[in-house]
């Protein structure tokens, strides 16, 4: 008993004293912030996912000052590996495709924030170099109005039916559209390697004369062209809030399967205000930071750790049309299979079209 005792009050003993040295770390990470006095960063706009929202903070509680250049994905990695010790950028916001590649490249540095249990293994680097903050998944968006008497489809295995036209974009140069052939793939049973469920469907719908060009974007939803349209998660609810009539767009997740993926942030390896970058990362992951994500559509990578308030709620799709969703196991097949794609999708999908 006294050696279970024992055991017992050095396990709670060390408990404590980690989450001190825990706090203690975060209050010097604070104050060496504080002391750079400024973030600045690549790809995080104030108007995408509610950066301004973070930034805010940031400049409210830690005063730091703030600049962002937007770019691609692609463009933030070789600004890092370009710059050096020149570093203009101090962290960056990329697909989670990009995260892996930024490592292979030596241009990252890494920081686990003090939530890192929360974040699924799929959505991380174990070394701390990447996490995904925040996930995008495979949605269709319905306009009821335009449907001529069809359902609203809730699942892929629907779209063969129904009288309605779907947009998917262009596979060739939209990554979102890429990502719709993966999730109507994973769904019918294929996976990275092999899309021909995918092809096989929307081939399907093409000879129907059912395969619409249009992009699904806000200005051709305005302009009542988007009939069922496949995008990320919170490019669906971001579109239907500013619809002028939301009421007439529904916006769900296929219950017979979808793909997650998401964007991580890369913290330069050249960063002048490494601690501000460090500080930024650990913020995002923190509630509030993760509720900032999710008022701008975005479903924060803690979805299922956060109590959010009923307004910010209202902003996501509920927990449970998650429960299909598969997040992309195989990253090399996947990026192999997607430069094959925009062939294939002419030879198979496109020469149907009517």
């Amino acid at each position: 008993m006294k050696q279970l005792f024992l055991a017992s009050l050095l396990g709670s003993t060390i408990a404590m004293c980690t989450a001190a040295m825990a706090a203690d770390d975060l209050k010097t990470l604070e104050a060496a912030a504080k002391a750079e006095g400024a973030v600045n960063s690549v790809g995080m706009p104030d108007d995408w996912a509610n950066w301004k929202g973070t930034w805010d903070d940031l400049a409210k509680t830690y005063g730091l000052k703030h600049i962002d250049t937007d770019m691609s994905s692609a463009q933030e990695i070789a600004k890092f590996a370009a710059e050096k010790d020149n570093a203009t950028a101090d962290i960056g916001d990329v697909g989670a495709a990009f995260g892996p590649i930024a490592v292979k490249q030596g241009v990252v540095q890494p920081y686990k924030p003090s939530t890192w249990a929360q974040v699924p293994d799929w959505a991380k680097d174990k070394d701390g170099n990447w996490a995904l903050a925040y996930t995008g998944t495979i949605a269709f968006i319905v306009n009821k109005k335009l449907l001529h008497g069809s359902e609203v489809p809730t699942k892929w295995a629907d779209l063969k039916g129904g009288k309605y036209k779907v947009s998917i974009g262009d596979v060739s140069t939209a990554a979102q559209a890429a990502n719709g052939v993966l999730a109507a793939a994973l769904a019918n049973g294929g996976d990275e390697k092999n899309i021909q469920p995918a092809l096989l469907l929307f081939a399907d719908i093409a000879k129907q004369g059912r395969l619409s060009m249009a992009n699904p974007t806000i200005a051709t939803m305005e302009k009542g062209e988007i009939e069922v349209g496949v995008v990320w998660d919170f490019n669906g609810l971001s579109y239907k809030a500013k619809m002028a009539n939301p009421d007439d767009y529904v916006v769900l997740i296929p219950s017979d399967g979808s793909v997650i993926s998401g964007y991580t942030t890369i913290i330069n390896k050249y960063a002048k205000n490494p601690n501000a970058a460090k500080l930024t990362r650990e913020y995002i992951f923190s509630d509030a930071g993760q509720t900032n994500l999710a008022r701008g559509n975005a479903r924060p990578i803690r979805a299922e750790h956060l109590q959010l308030p009923e307004d910010v709620k209202a902003k996501l799709l509920p927990n449970e049309q998650y429960k299909k969703v598969t997040p992309i196991k195989d990253a090399d097949a996947w990026e192999k299979t997607s430069k094959a794609l925009p062939q294939k999708w002419n030879e198979e999908v496109i020469v149907e079209m009517k």
